[in-house]
């Protein structure tokens, strides 16, 4: 009988979607393995086995051999706590290979700037070649630090004739620097009036630029563990359990089902459970999004990281901390990350076609002017020039150009893009899903209408307001600011008592007041009032034990967002309004808002699958939200959109974050997104056009180095000017 378990692998050196997939299918080759899911974000692989015939050093043998390193091996289970992020040391590694290759290019780019003007070649052919031994240097010791990696990942990657951005790197920097060591050493070998130039600062240009965009990635990754890392601090690490009559403390990953857990007021729930003793309210916003407290008695279900507000409970465990509901939140978080892997750039696709045949071409010239010449030095100029014309440097810059300078763009609008990939994503999106609370609401209360029985409001009002005033609740507040449209005076408060959750009980000018949900109402006031309605955005008013007023309450909806969603749909792009609220609730905002479909009563959990959901019918998805309980969306979508005033775990999760909370800035974003595709495209054109018609003539030798590099250069400028139009993108 197999014994199927799971493993955790952590591996080292994984830089791209591609290195992803070469880990996957080596793992794949070993014996047992069932199911295997590479994490490039926590740099894990999760292997599903059998463990009577894996064999763990056959794996560790195929990772090594495809050019990894194996750290770590646990055979713990997947959603066991902590969960690990990944190391700080990862982006302080990449930030210091960028400033030391940032620190060596400025020297590079002034000398090879002054070695342009004639002048200084008039003035000492000593000083010039002095110069270029000097470039030389600066420039060897810049390959050997900071830009070693792409060289030693070109070398790997050519044993499995795999070729990815790292190749067109490798290959374009180093025919540069290879061409500009034989000017600097070996100018005999070339024909005359090569010797005035050189190229190291391509070189050193591109392998900033490339670094730069490694560090900012390292951080994007980082942060988003950070996330996880924030959920996991909200669950506690001890438990007060009940055994017998006495209290013991025990740590969570102990707990088992059917005990009983002791709850105190202002503590967090570690576990789900079932209220068996006590009363309290409990804010589930982490779980539902909503803001409101939710009242707890006997038989009520009880969820991990929810926040006991008042009152003692006690509850029976109904899962263990490994499955409860805050540790399936912290797993949807981790699994979306290998479900969401980084988008297969154009140029990898390119890379693996482009550099095979650039190598062949190539070489094909180098032999066969051999053979038409009988000279050697022909040969090497005219495989030089081929390679010089085919240095995909402005392919390089095609992409990192434009979205660096999307990112500018989209920060004046006041949006903050942590990962650049969304830029080219979001033009492309299908269906956009908004969460309610707090996003297309204020997280505001409003009174929407009210029902009068036997007095008018201002008299309701006057025995009301008093006792609203010493309430710090929501609702409270709102009846406060809905009572300013009204001239009343304002009863003596003689008795104040506040039932968290429940509403308030009052003595008013020696009247009681009893204000509150239905449930509460009801209890207090024996009498039939005939309260039909179970909705509890109702707030009924009793003055004297005689019902008065019913206010209907709902969230206040933000002004612009009725607007944006009109404009997505006349875009085509669907638009789901989805909720952890009531039906009630949430109907009334989609319906106002015009949107395409709307979803309730929500778990994290339940949004999560409806995000995959469409993922799996390959639709591109959007999700906008700023709640704990949406992070586990916003990391699965395709791009994940963060409200700015949310939570720190939202916004930790997001690809996007929008500063100043205007939704109008979503439609400003797919402005630029849409600029951002146009330009790339565009910008791939350039970069190729001079290869398509250079990389021929320089074969048949009609095309010398100089001109050659000149193109490369042209090229090159073409794709930063076309890139720098991004900028006049119009809101």
């Amino acid at each position: 009988m197999k014994k199927i378990q799971n493993i955790i692998i952590e591996i080292d050196g994984m830089t791209c979607a591609s290195c992803v997939a070469r880990v996957e299918k080596a793992i794949s080759k070993a014996k047992g393995v069932h199911k295997v899911n590479v994490n490039l974000a926590s740099e894990k692989a999760t292997l599903s086995i059998d463990d009577e015939v894996f064999d763990l050093i056959e794996v560790k043998n195929f990772i090594e051999n495809a050019g990894y390193q194996v750290k770590n091996i646990s055979y713990d289970k997947i959603n066991s706590f902590p969960f690990k992020s990944q190391n700080l040391d990862k982006v302080k590694e990449f930030k210091e290979e960028f400033i030391i290759s940032f620190i060596l290019t400025l020297p590079i780019l002034l000398l090879n700037m002054l070695l342009m003007f004639e002048s200084v070649f008039t003035f000492s052919i000593s000083f010039q070649n002095y110069t270029n031994r000097i470039l030389f240097i600066l420039t060897l010791i810049l390959i050997i630090t900071s830009g070693r990696k792409f060289y030693f990942n070109f070398l790997k990657n050519l044993k499995s004739l795999s070729f990815d951005m790292n190749s067109l790197i490798a290959i374009g920097t180093g025919s540069a620097f290879l061409f500009s060591t034989m000017v600097t050493f070996f100018p005999e070998l070339l024909p005359k009036n090569f010797e005035n130039h050189v190229y190291y600062d391509t070189t050193a240009v591109i392998i900033s630029l490339v670094l730069l965009g490694k560090w900012l990635e390292a951080k994007a990754k980082f942060k988003t563990n950070e996330a996880i890392n924030e959920l996991i601090k909200i669950q506690p690490q001890k438990a007060t359990v009940k055994v017998g009559e006495n209290e013991i403390e025990k740590n969570i990953n102990e707990l088992n089902v059917n005990e009983i857990v002791i709850i105190k007021p202002g503590q967090y729930i570690p576990t789900d459970g079932i209220v068996i003793k006590g009363q309290s309210t409990v804010d589930e916003s982490i779980i539902s999004g909503e803001s409101i407290p939710v009242e707890k008695s006997i038989g009520s279900l009880v969820k991990s990281g929810s926040v006991n507000k008042t009152g003692f409970i006690e509850y029976r465990v109904t899962s263990t901390a490994a499955n409860s509901t805050l540790s399936q939140i912290i797993r949807l978080m981790e699994e979306s990350q290998s479900y969401k892997a980084p988008i297969q750039k154009i140029t990898d696709k390119i890379a693996s076609i482009f550099v095979p045949v650039v190598i062949s071409i190539a070489t094909l010239s180098f032999f066969g002017w051999i053979l038409i010449s009988n000279s050697f030095e022909v040969a090497l100029v005219n495989f030089i020039s081929v390679m010089i014309i085919a240095c995909p440097c402005a392919l390089g810059l095609a992409i990192p150009t434009a979205i660096v300078v999307g990112i500018g763009t989209a920060a004046k609008n006041g949006i903050l893009i942590r990962d650049g990939s969304s830029l080219e994503l979001f033009d492309k999106i299908k269906t956009i899903f908004f969460d309610k609370t707090g996003t297309i609401t204020n997280k505001k209360l409003k009174i929407d209408s009210f029902k009068l029985f036997n007095k008018k409001i201002e008299e309701v009002l006057e025995y009301l307001i008093p006792a609203e005033k010493k309430s710090e609740h929501p609702i409270a507040q709102a009846i406060i600011e809905f009572s300013k449209k009204y001239d009343f005076d304002e009863k003596n408060l003689e008795h104040f008592e506040s039932k968290t959750g429940f509403g308030i009980e009052a003595v008013v000018d020696g009247h009681p007041v009893i204000a509150g949900n239905k449930n509460f109402i009801t209890q207090k006031i024996k009498n039939d009032l005939k309260i039909s309605s179970a909705d509890n955005s109702e707030f009924y008013v009793v003055i004297d034990n005689n019902l008065e007023a019913i206010f209907s309450i709902s969230e206040e909806i933000k002004p612009e967002a009725k607007d944006v969603i009109d404009q997505f749909s006349k875009q085509g792009v669907k638009t789901i309004l989805i909720s952890g609220d009531k039906e009630n609730a949430t109907r009334k905002i989609a319906e106002y808002c015009n949107f395409s479909a709307y979803e309730y009563g929500l778990t994290p959990m339940e949004k999560f699958d409806i995000i995959k959901k469409f993922q799996d019918k390959n639709e591109i998805v959007a999700f906008v939200g700023d709640g704990i309980n949406d992070a586990p969306s916003i990391n699965q979508a395709d791009v994940g959109i963060a409200m700015g005033t949310g939570t720190d775990i939202a916004i930790l999760s997001g690809d996007v974050v929008l500063l100043n909370n205007n939704l109008k800035n979503i439609l400003n974003f797919k402005e630029i997104s849409k600029k951002v595709n146009s330009v790339i495209k565009q910008n791939l054109f350039w970069a190729f056009i001079y290869n398509v018609i250079g990389i021929p003539l320089a074969a048949f030798g009609m095309l010398n180095p100089i001109f050659a590099a000149f193109a490369m250069s042209l090229s090159s400028v073409s794709v930063i000017s076309n890139s720098l139009r991004i900028k006049r993108v119009k809101r």
